[in-house]
């Protein structure tokens, strides 16, 4: 480096340091290693299909926007707004204040200078993560799906009405008015529920391969596997291990009258008893 280059850096330490802002990338970018690639249609093979059910869903289930830890004061969504700026914002260091940056949103286009007018969408929304198997989880994987920024992929800022124009509908569902991201977002939404060992249902795999075949490339950044824990199932019935009850045996078939209480259920579920697919029969008795 010449004296001159770093002089230049040296002072331009020293005001960013005087009028307390900080460089935007001093923030937590995802950490996926960039270039890494895998087949979406690889990925979709790999997630078991399911039925799916949003009983017991409630946002408040998903601790989000809180600071990641990295050592700054900018929360998840103040990281996000700072990593996907096309005109990188000023921020400052004491309060992640952030100031005279510029959005596009990739869902419809639209851009803005006001951050206000833009959300950070779970690309997998929350609600849909419970049905593909958050409910199983613990308190602190869902905190940790819900705040993800190490795989870059599974947070984005987009326009505000697009955003709720999605809400929690599925791909089949629900596209992108820009049809030129379509094939991304259902590439994206993918990886990211492998990257969360997530189920789909019969109607969302078919429709996502079939979207697939409509694009010139399968290819997408490669998630690594989240470590995803389940939370404890006790019930008030006794032991949780019951693969040798009647219920969970062949036999004579058995139904909820029968039973009268709420049971764990292993697979095959000869009797039909587990609906929804989280493991448990006969909820209404819980």
């Amino acid at each position: 480096m010449s004296f001159r280059s770093l002089l230049s850096a040296v002072v331009a330490c020293v005001l960013a340091a005087t009028i307390g802002l900080v460089v935007p990338t001093v923030t937590a970018a995802p950490a996926e290693a960039a270039g890494d690639k895998v087949s979406a249609r690889k990925l979709l093979r790999q997630l078991p299909v399911r039925s799916e059910t949003n009983k017991g869903y409630d946002r408040s289930k998903f601790r989000h926007w809180i600071d990641t830890g990295d050592k700054d004061v900018c929360d998840t969504r103040e990281e996000v707004l700072i990593a996907e700026a096309v005109r990188k914002p000023r921020v400052r260091a004491s309060t992640c204040a952030i100031s005279g940056g510029k959005w596009r949103s990739k869902y419809d286009g639209r851009t803005t200078t006001n951050k206000s007018t833009f959300d950070i969408d779970h690309v997998v929304p929350l609600k849909e993560a419970w049905a593909s198997g958050a409910k199983k989880w613990t308190k602190n994987t869902r905190k940790r799906f819900a705040n993800d920024l190490r795989y870059k992929h599974s947070l984005i800022a987009v326009s505000a009405s697009s955003n709720r124009s999605k809400g929690s509908r599925e791909p089949h569902q629900w596209m992108p008015p820009n049809s030129s991201y379509r094939c991304v977002y259902v590439k994206q939404w993918i990886a990211v529920k492998w990257r969360w060992k997530m189920s789909v249902n019969t109607k969302e795999k078919r429709y996502l391969n079939a979207r697939l075949d409509k694009c010139k490339s399968v290819q997408v950044l490669e998630p690594t596997r989240a470590t995803v824990k389940l939370r404890s199932t006790s019930t008030s019935s006794g032991s949780t291990d019951q693969r040798s009850a009647p219920w969970n045996q062949p036999g004579p078939d058995l139904d909820c009258s029968d039973i009268r209480k709420k049971v764990r259920v292993y697979p095959p579920d000869y009797h039909r008893l587990d609906a929804d697919g989280n493991g448990w029969g006969c909820e209404s008795y819980g």
